[in-house]
């Protein structure tokens, strides 16, 4: 299992279009993967599981990949997370 922690930078923190970009970016990968949030988790894979936690800006949270392809999968969100300026790390 990856595992890692972002902090959100962007002004609006996790809203619809960059939630949706990364759900998106990474419903081709097999690793289950998940978003932790004050003391919640959901699928990452799913919209409406990101949308419910209410992710505001400055908030940690922790992304979790466990699976065949968790490495390529983390190597995603890192991607998409700088692309949509979610998180900077």
């Amino acid at each position: 299992m990856v595992e890692k922690q972002y902090t959100i930078t962007d002004e609006a923190g996790i809203h619809a279009r960059p939630a949706s970009a990364l759900v998106g970016s990474i419903s081709k990968f097999q690793s289950d993967i998940t978003l932790g949030f004050n003391g919640k988790q959901v699928n990452l894979k799913s919209i409406l599981g990101v949308m419910s936690l209410g992710i505001a800006s400055g908030s940690t949270v922790t992304i979790a990949a466990d699976g065949a392809d968790e490495e390529e999968a983390m190597a995603k969100i890192d991607e998409v997370l700088k692309a949509e300026g979610i998180s900077n790390q």
